[in-house]
């Protein structure tokens, strides 16, 4: 395998890792598990069955990505993050038949400490604050804080708030990148050059 293993990690036999990933101290990944290419798993992290991780995901310390969490190619967990996949757990009733599909979408960032319950879509290049907890579905571009999450602006391909309302039309460009971000009918399209 053309990947990085610590030795204290374990991988079950069966699970799908792909070239130039990289796994750290005491990480568990389950034998159903699909990995892309060159992701990090940082320190005590845990891969479910049905979970599926893009390529270039970087997911830091102490997360644990379970059945139904889908994330696509560039998203980042923040260290301690936690995903659901149960709406209502009860320890004395079985709900495995109601796993709830959790669909994080290309390039978002999901901040230290936040929470994403299950059955949501996060919006490509969307940045959940630290400490947030996530409960509806979040708009690609969003920037979203506090407990229940809520958007405070829109957050650029590069990481940076964009000079954009929550509402109405407007457009901002991006000063690392020179991309163009136009805010149509709510909805956040780029235009332009990048990195």
């Amino acid at each position: 395998m053309d990947i990085t293993v610590h030795e204290t990690a374990i991988i079950d036999t069966g699970a799908q890792i792909g070239k130039g990933s990289r796994i750290w101290h005491w990480a568990h990944v389950s034998s159903g598990a699909k990995i892309g290419e060159n992701v990090s798993l940082g320190q005590n992290v845990f891969i479910g069955n049905k979970a599926i991780i893009g390529d270039k995901c970087k997911i830091q310390n102490n997360v644990s990505i379970y059945d139904n969490v889908t994330l696509e190619e560039g998203v980042f967990c923040g260290p301690s993050m936690v995903f659901t996949n149960v709406y209502n757990p009860r320890s004395l009733i079985n709900r495995k038949d109601e796993y709830r599909d959790t669909l994080i979408k290309k390039g978002a960032t999901l901040g230290a400490n936040c929470t994403i319950v299950c059955g949501i879509e996060v919006g490509e290049y969307a940045f959940i604050g630290a400490g947030s907890v996530v409960n509806k579905d979040v708009n690609p571009y969003a920037l979203m804080v506090g407990v229940p999450a809520k958007q405070i602006g829109w957050i650029s391909e590069y990481g940076e708030k964009l000079d954009l309302p929550i509402q109405g039309e407007a457009k901002a460009i991006c000063p690392h990148t020179g991309r163009a971000y136009q805010l149509l009918n709510d909805v956040v399209k780029t235009e332009g050059s990048a990195e």
